[in-house]
């Protein structure tokens, strides 16, 4: 179980590296001046790769995630609900990501609805749910 448990660490912190980076290019992306094509394109082409990368990530963080869970029987039984909030919290995770593709395809599509400080504050969001995240799998406060 412990090899299980690193492998799971190491995936989880590679995906929120990600996660950390990937709004940082979109702040880039958003400062792009409209008649600066090769720079943009250049930016798109980093922000693709780095989302692929990061899903390729996200896939075994979240496999090994559930087998811990569901194969190990991590979090059963009474004065677990620190696991229901993390996986609460795993949730926001998903859909983070998953607004991250979505921004991205705006970007891609010429789109984008948002300023450079809407991804400024965007970004500080991973920061938040991987405190809490922490919090809960080591103080299990609840």
């Amino acid at each position: 179980m412990l090899w299980m448990k690193s492998f799971h660490i190491v995936f989880v912190t590679s995906w929120f590296a990600g996660l950390f980076y990937l709004p940082r290019i979109f702040v880039n992306l958003a400062m792009v001046a409209p008649d600066s094509e090769a720079e943009r394109e250049r930016l798109l082409l980093m922000a693709s790769r780095l989302m692929r990368f990061t899903t390729l990530l996200a896939v075994p963080a979240v496999v090994l995630g559930l087998w811990l869970w569901l194969g190990f029987g991590i979090g059963h039984g009474p004065g677990n609900g620190w696991l229901h909030a993390k996986l609460f919290v795993v949730f926001l995770v998903l859909v983070y990501h998953a607004s991250c593709a979505g921004l991205l395809r705006s970007f891609r599509q010429g789109r984008n609805r948002h300023g450079h400080r809407w991804y400024r504050w965007f970004n500080e969001l991973p920061v938040f749910m991987l405190l809490a995240a922490v919090l809960l799998v080591v103080v299990k406060p609840f």
